[in-house]
């Protein structure tokens, strides 16, 4: 997920790409509608390729239909929605594009601007002619780009969360792991608020406002003894334990003129993990009918396309070893640079699109090492929730895990990606996040793309993942752009590092 996200800043181009890869080689039933099935896949690429009037035309042709199923609706009504979404992502013209970069490069030339754009710098869409930037691509331009930072007027660092560098959290959480032969380790007790704001008026007074807020799950070594402390309004309803995208469900009338407050407090124990691996233990997972599902494609979002496959050949090269294999494809999806996102629900294809886009955030270079994993026959799944530090840090995060025999399932993050060891430091905590992870992160989900309980009446506005939260009313979805969310912490015992 996109690093220090506004309620509604949306997320989370061919040269660059072409590089890296030649480098590297709306219905209102429960059952059905939060989770919208594919659409049609001709749709689905002309509005990849930003032919929007022909895909409009096609949803009506389609839609006329006779004896279409609820689900075949809804899946070709929301292709309509996601064209509407990748509208609020990209707004910009090519001139609104570099007045903001001339905000911090005010000597800007054309010529530089056109330079960028062609080398997949500054992503857009030609959308029925007309060329769109994404709202976040003047920005994401100093991540992607070292002439682009060195033009800058004002040189300001360009900084990541506190656990992305080698700190003394780590190194308790190896010492601690390595001297106990426990993986989980440094226990910590947490309480946790999360409030999400309805804008006033989003609904019309005195209809009903139903909220979903991300709750955790009980997760041997990583995180448990959770206690639900306070909600409001009261009597949120908690999704059973086994629910795999986790949330408390809250019902609470509109009122004229003022904002719907939902707020849930909590708090749980986090460990910090660390499997200490040793690659010649390491032997290929007997795939068990439990892990079968990880090893498998699972469609829209892991597929094994023929340009990943390549990229996977080229990456894995003739290595047997499971770990090894897993090191090459964490350290190849660890140099495709962080960028902030556009909204999950609008990419049809998030691992695909990650690779061809040459940059992507925390969920997108998640799914693309999942699917790399997968497709070597490494079981390897979804991961996500909410991360903070000692300071005022926070956001929400995505990350995974893999299943590697005899070890089991152990964390992988490959946002956080290698880190550098200093003088004197133990050179495994290189791939301290292959393996191990921090304490101060909160998992809500174990999966994405699944159903809440209680199930939302219609399409989520986050179809993959469960951070921020979800709200509707009786006349469907309400968009991140018509409520905000928040996050208050405090720590009430054990913390080490960052």
């Amino acid at each position: 997920m996109p690093a220090n996200q506004d309620a509604y800043e949306p997320r989370r181009g061919p040269r660059l790409a072409r590089a890296l890869l030649a480098g590297l080689l709306c219905c209102a039933l429960p059952a059905l509608a939060s989770l919208p099935p594919p659409g049609p896949p001709a749709i689905v690429a002309q509005i990849d390729t930003g032919h929007f009037d022909a895909a409009r035309h096609a949803i009506d042709r389609a839609l006329a239909q006779p004896g279409l199923t609820p689900a075949a609706r809804e899946g070709i009504e929301f292709q309509r929605e996601r064209m509407r979404r990748i509208l609020l992502d990209f707004t910009l013209t090519a001139d609104d594009a570099k007045a903001r970069i001339r905000k911090q490069i005010p000597n800007l030339t054309d010529a530089e601007f056109t330079r960028w754009d062609q080398a997949g710098l500054l992503e857009h869409m030609v959308i029925d002619g007309r060329t769109l930037y994404f709202n976040r691509a003047p920005s994401n331009l100093y991540r992607l780009s070292a002439e682009a930072r060195a033009r800058r007027a004002v040189q300001t660092p360009i900084t990541d969360g506190p656990n992305e560098t080698l700190n003394d959290h780590h190194r308790a959480a190896f010492h601690e792991a390595l001297a106990s032969g426990k993986t989980g380790v440094l226990p910590m007790r947490v309480r946790v608020t999360q409030t999400v704001t309805v804008k006033a008026d989003a609904v019309p007074a005195g209809e009903t406002v139903r909220a979903w807020i991300p709750y955790p799950r009980a997760i041997p070594g990583q995180q448990d003894d959770i206690a639900l402390v306070a909600s409001q309004p009261a009597g949120a309803r908690v999704a059973p334990a086994g629910t795999l995208q986790r949330t408390a469900y809250f019902e609470e009338p509109a009122r004229a003129g003022q904002p719907t407050v939902f707020k849930l407090t909590y708090e749980l124990t986090l460990r910090a993990q660390y499997h200490p691996i040793d690659a010649a233990k390491v032997v290929p997972a007997a795939i068990t009918p439990e892990l079968a599902p990880f090893v498998q494609e699972r469609a829209p979002h892991i597929v094994f396309t023929d340009d990943l496959r390549a990229f996977s050949r080229k990456v894995v090269g003739g290595e047997k070893n499971p770990y090894r294999i897993a090191q090459k494809l964490f350290a190849a999806v660890d140099r495709i640079p962080w960028a902030g996102a556009r909204e999950y629900s609008t990419i049809s294809n998030i691992g695909d699109y990650t690779l061809h886009a040459g940059h992507g955030d925390c969920g997108e270079q998640t799914l693309l090492l999942l699917t790399l994993l997968r497709m070597n026959g490494i079981p390897a799944r979804w991961q996500s929730g909410w991360m903070f530090s000692t300071g005022t840090y926070d956001n929400i995060h995505d990350w995974g895990l893999l299943y590697l025999a005899p070890y089991g399932w152990v964390p992988v993050d490959v946002t956080f990606g290698q880190l550098e060891p200093g003088p004197g430091d133990d050179p495994r905590l290189r791939w301290f996040y292959l393996g191990g992870l921090d304490a101060y992160r909160i998992a809500f989900n174990d999966d994405y793309s699944r159903p809440f309980v209680p199930a939302k009446r219609f399409p989520r506005s986050e179809t993959v993942d469960s951070q921020r939260g979800e709200v509707e009313w009786r006349g469907g979805n309400l968009y991140f752009d018509q409520w905000d969310y928040h996050f208050d912490w405090q720590f009430l015992q054990g913390r080490k590092g960052k």
